[in-house]
């Protein structure tokens, strides 16, 4: 029994020693645990990682949504990472830095929907799309430009907007220009599917010309319900040998030598004079190329354009945003004069 009574304080304190070395343990082990796979990021969020990027400016990207940034450095170090992969990131509230770094490293990057339509030059298309991808304008327009492309794929320098089918694409933000080039071209391929093609040989029109006649529907008129009409009133001018007289075509021209910040709200008589192959008023036929980004109802109107007898349109001043029809040129001017009446009245000189 004494001896017992003896060992009974060396017994405490080695079980002492033992539960307090259990416990630091404890606590490290869950610190280490919280680093790496804790709560990291605060919030859901986006994260751009560039070619040139380091992890300190990875750290400096995610300060305002993460809970210690030199815990990410931390983690990195512990797994041998250094260099991030770029991309666009989409990061969710709750992810660890484990996890984070895995994605960097990985370059597990998510796609996003690109967008465009309805641009009316290259470059204001080039300068859409660069907002959404990592490639910067000019090295987009470059490779849409290249020559040896639009040799081969039968192209121009300005007819190759009309590879541009308006609509969304998916993309990782890293795309290059190339690969983005390749992805549109074979989206334009697949759009002028057989159905399409029938319709455009029935037409005797190529598919150029048809995104030309299509460019300037789609200039002529926003009403989906009016495009076929608009289309069909264009192939009677052009069967007949009849110059279009496209007012769009004439705002081209105007673009073309004031700029296309020039604002046109009204064709004047001298713009009709124009020396241009897009002035439809002095050339028949269709323009060389198209004018703008037709989108796709304006392409399908003119493929399933309406049988009709118009030849003649005017802007409706009774109901803004449509247009009168007409077929016989006493008919129009009457239209025409209305129209310009209106005009006037509302001081709409140019």
């Amino acid at each position: 029994m004494l001896l017992t009574k003896k060992l009974n304080p060396l017994r405490k304190k080695i079980i002492y020693s033992i539960a307090a070395f259990l416990l630091i343990g404890g606590i490290i082990g869950f610190n280490y645990y919280q680093k790496i796979f804790g709560k990291a990021i605060t919030k859901d969020t986006l994260l751009f990682i560039n070619a040139k990027d380091r992890l300190e400016d990875v750290k400096n990207k995610i300060a305002e949504f993460s809970n210690n940034t030199e815990t990410f450095l931390w983690v990195a170090a512990k797994k041998s990472f250094s260099k991030p992969k770029p991309g666009r990131y989409v990061l969710k509230e709750g992810m660890s830095n484990n996890y984070l770094v895995n994605i960097l490293r990985s370059g597990r990057q998510t796609p996003l929907k690109v967008s465009f339509n309805n641009q009316d030059t290259l470059e204001k298309l080039a300068g859409r799309i660069a907002q959404q991808i990592e490639a910067d304008s000019i090295s987009l327009i470059d490779t849409f430009r290249e020559q040896s492309f639009l040799s081969k794929n039968d192209f121009t320098a300005k007819s190759v907007l009309g590879m541009f089918i308006p609509d969304s694409y998916e993309f990782y933000w890293t795309v290059s220009p190339e690969e983005f080039r390749t992805k549109i071209l074979a989206s334009y391929k697949r759009f002028w599917n057989k159905s399409r093609l029938e319709k455009t040989k029935k037409l005797n029109l190529s598919v150029a010309e048809v995104i030309t006649l299509a460019s300037i529907v789609h200039k002529e008129t926003a009403q989906q319900t009016e495009r076929p009409i608009v289309a069909g009133l264009y192939l009677n001018r052009l069967k007949k040998g009849w110059p279009l007289q496209a007012d769009p075509t004439i705002i081209y021209c105007v673009k073309e030598i004031k700029g296309q910040a020039y604002h046109v709200k009204r064709v004047l008589t001298a713009d009709l004079a124009i020396k241009s192959p897009y002035n439809t008023y002095k050339n028949k036929g269709l323009p060389p190329t198209l004018i703008a980004m037709p989108d796709i109802s304006a392409i399908d109107g003119v493929l399933n354009a309406q049988k009709h007898k118009y030849f003649y349109m005017c802007a409706n001043v009774d109901k803004i945003g449509y247009h009168s029809f007409a077929k016989s040129l006493t008919q129009h001017n009457k239209n025409a004069a209305k129209y310009h009446q209106w005009m006037n009245k509302q001081r709409i000189n140019r």
